[in-house]
């Protein structure tokens, strides 16, 4: 099956009222590389293609045409076991990652298990000039290392994302509030006081007072504790 075989395929799965709805959400993707495969289809295909010959020949083919290309790589990826051939095929991908929703879909089940690994990959990505290879190392911090054990390490790497994309922010604010829902303790005693960015802070305020795993007593210290009492116009 060549790559063509497969744009094939997914504009045979196309929905087409979806493609609307995404390209609404990805404002970032121009509508024509949007063809509006829905995820359990793409995942589904991306299962079939990981147990035949055309997958390397796919992965290895950049960058991609359309976005849902990107979503079915991405789902490609979570699959892989080999650890090795998992952060080679990460490196030649990330820097064609161009939206949240193809970031944030990438997550590889083999971090659960190789987390030195996965800590590794994300203080590299945190480094990145990349947008979303930013975003996408908060993302194995927030999924991977947000426990009593290793939280304070993950918040202190992140604290220290001084950057402007609005990507970034909005990830680093989800990071928080997560933190901040799960091991509250362990994350404010790394973000009381750690001058973080007013607007990442007001975004991880307003994501906690949202969020139904943050109790009212938590929300209010976390108002205190990002320094936003003093802020109210941003909350």
């Amino acid at each position: 099956m060549t790559e063509n075989d497969i744009i094939n395929r997914l504009f045979s799965l196309r929905d087409e009222g979806y493609g609307a709805f995404q390209a609404a959400l990805v404002p970032t993707v121009p509508a024509e590389r949007i063809i509006g495969v829905r995820l359990p289809l793409l995942r589904k295909l991306a299962k079939e293609l990981s147990a035949t010959p055309a997958a390397a020949l796919f992965l290895e083919h950049l960058p991609h045409r359309y976005y849902d290309e990107d979503m079915l790589h991405a789902l490609m990826l979570n699959g892989e076991k080999d650890m090795e051939l998992l952060k080679n095929r990460l490196g030649a991908f990330l820097p064609f990652v161009d939206n949240w929703a193809v970031c944030d879909t990438l997550l590889p089940k083999s971090f659960a298990k190789r987390k030195e690994e996965a800590l590794e990959l994300a203080r590299e990505c945190l480094g990145s000039p990349r947008e979303y290879t930013v975003r996408f190392g908060l993302r194995i911090l927030m999924s991977h290392f947000l426990t009593p054990e290793t939280a304070e390490e993950a918040l202190s790497l992140a604290v220290h994302v001084r950057r402007e994309e609005y990507y970034i922010r909005m990830m680093q604010a989800w990071l928080y509030a997560t933190a901040f829902a799960k091991c509250p303790e362990q994350a404010f005693r790394v973000l009381e006081g750690a001058d973080t960015d007013k607007e990442v802070a007001s975004m991880t305020y307003r994501k906690c007072r949202e969020s139904r795993r943050v109790p009212p007593d938590v929300c209010a210290r976390v108002k205190k504790a990002l320094g936003l009492d003093l802020f109210t116009k941003t909350v």
